[in-house]
């Protein structure tokens, strides 16, 4: 695979998809765009990567927005088609059956917003800032922000930051639930890479089938989802790991899981 804006690194289970265009703040050009979907396309077929971290090149973009100079060149039928396409793009992300943890090593502004939010969790480094400053261009987000933000932290808070343009920093980011962690920026990719390794000790199965079940919820009823949870219960009780997780338990061992 190769790659010009991307870097992917695979060690044991885990890959780090790192966006490379630091020089650009790792703005999310159209090629950009096309490479993460041939690398989540190919890390969602591959059996042997069970978690996945996702951050840009550098110490100061995560990914800083969307490019400008190709924004500028869209007209309304342009616009509906760059749109769905950066929506298809991040739902591949947001519905991969393998954690997605983003480690935000900066400005995430825009695009880069909404790339942060399709990912199922989100580290930040302490100066890290987050924002969607669409407006300010004249148009609004457009790779699912309004909706996953609003999802994330409440209609009212994403409609402030939405409306505005405002930035935040990573600690108002942690205070409202837009970050599940904050961390020195010389300690970010440490925390992502422990979180990202302790996930995928654990049966793999029971993990996909989790991921699924919490992504159900926005879109089925409470009694639907519930449901749903039976099934994907239902199924882990039939795999071998769910027969050495216990066993394991009750022996007072640690499980030794074959992803089976």
């Amino acid at each position: 695979m190769n790659y010009q804006n991307l870097l992917i690194d695979v060690k044991d289970n885990v890959a780090v998809v790192t966006i490379n265009r630091p020089d650009k703040l790792n703005s999310l050009n159209m090629l950009t765009m096309d490479e993460l979907f041939g690398a989540f396309t190919w890390i969602k077929s591959n059996g042997n990567i069970a978690v996945v971290v996702l951050t840009g090149k550098g110490e100061k973009a995560f990914v800083a927005g969307a490019d400008i100079a190709e924004l500028n060149t869209l007209d309304i039928i342009k616009g509906r088609e760059f749109s769905e396409r950066g929506q298809q793009i991040f739902n591949l992300i947001e519905n991969l059956d393998k954690p997605v943890i983003a480690a935000v090593n900066g400005f995430a502004l825009g695009g880069g917003c909404e790339l942060s939010l399709a990912c199922h969790i989100r580290l930040a480094s302490a100066n890290a800032k987050f924002g969607q400053p669409e407006v300010n261009l004249g148009i609004i987000p457009g790779y699912g922000g309004t909706q996953r933000l609003t999802r994330l932290v409440n209609s009212g808070r994403a409609m402030e930051l939405i409306l505005t343009g405002d930035m935040i920093d990573a600690n108002e980011a942690f205070r409202i639930g837009l970050v599940n962690h904050v961390y020195p920026l010389s300690e970010l990719m440490d925390k992502a890479l422990e979180m990202a390794n302790k996930i995928a000790a654990k049966a793999q199965q029971a993990i996909r089938l989790a991921v699924k079940s919490v992504n159900i919820v926005d879109e089925v009823s409470s009694k639907e989802g519930q449901i749903y949870e039976a099934a994907m219960f239902a199924l882990c009780c039939g795999t071998e790991d769910f027969q050495e997780g216990t066993k394991a338990f009750l022996e007072k061992r640690k499980p030794l899981f074959k992803n089976k």
